[in-house]
């Protein structure tokens, strides 16, 4: 995905293929509450503050998401 001039890139979740991953930046000319943007592989995004990237790493690291993925065998 292209993006535009004012995002900084910060990573690419996958990047083993070509196929527009999810990617998250940030825009710093942004409003506070819209700094983070996440793109996905159909050119949607979202956006939120850093203080809700903040809750979701929280949330991420405390295993609220483990449910969700199977374990390795």
């Amino acid at each position: 995905m292209a993006e535009p001039a004012q995002l900084r890139h910060v990573a690419t979740f996958c990047g083993q293929c070509n196929c527009g991953c999810p990617q998250l930046f940030v825009d710093d000319a942004a409003d506070p509450g819209q700094r983070v943007v996440i793109t996905d592989a159909f050119g949607q995004r979202i956006q939120m503050s850093l203080d809700q990237l903040r809750d979701l790493v929280a949330d991420i690291r405390a295993g609220v998401l483990d449910e969700l993925l199977p374990t390795a065998s």
